[in-house]
């Protein structure tokens, strides 16, 4: 069962989600992976807002995806909260989304070291001075904090205590293509109780 964007039933959905990646940084202009992060508050509202994708991990059951932000932002305090995230990826030029829910856990480790020394320095000085989330009274300030965290914290600064990853294990995984007339493809796996994709064809 395969629909004409190669998506087989019996795939792997992270391989599937690493080749589309890859075929969309060949052609998307900008930011091919970015996602659209949703989370809920307290009072249940949801939030939404975009971030980069930085890792598709593994295989089978066992695959995650992986991004990095201030864990005292809002999206940070949510998740906490929580434990629980969704997200859709969409590629306007290849006519493609994946959408994924599932349960987040934090990558605070070697993993988050790694890719915080990856950044720019300013980028590693940033995260330091931003109180991400808070009100800032002017971008002038924080010019100003990143500077004094250049004098505080040199060339070669560790990563911030509130700054890491999370990585979202999905639940459930939908893989969407357009189709002429509307008849678009839709494959959505589901993790099962004894630990295996049920995979279906969604009606467009």
């Amino acid at each position: 069962m395969a629909d004409r964007s190669g998506i087989f039933a019996g795939d792997d959905p992270f391989e599937i989600a690493r080749r589309w990646l890859a075929e969309a940084e060949a052609v998307e202009p900008n930011d091919p992976n970015a996602i659209a992060l949703a989370t809920v508050d307290a009072e249940g509202l949801p939030d939404v807002r975009m971030v980069l994708l930085k890792e598709i991990e593994g295989q089978g059951t066992d695959g995650a995806f992986v991004f990095y932000t201030n864990y005292d932002s809002a999206k940070g305090r949510q998740i906490s909260a929580t434990g629980k995230a969704a997200f859709v990826m969409h590629w306007k030029s290849l006519r493609r989304q994946i959408r994924v829910r599932g349960v987040v856990e934090r990558e605070n480790g070697p993993l988050a070291d790694e890719y915080y020394r990856s950044r720019a320095l300013q980028s590693r000085l940033g995260a330091w001075a931003s109180k991400q989330s808070q009100p800032l009274s002017s971008r002038g300030n924080l010019v100003a904090e990143t500077a004094k965290m250049g004098l505080t914290h040199g060339t070669d600064p560790k990563r911030p205590p509130n700054w890491g990853g999370f990585r979202i294990h999905p639940q459930q995984i939908e893989f969407w293509a357009d189709g002429a007339f509307r008849l678009h493809d839709r494959f959505r796996w589901d993790i099962q109780s004894n630990n295996y994709w049920l995979v279906q064809r969604l009606y467009p």
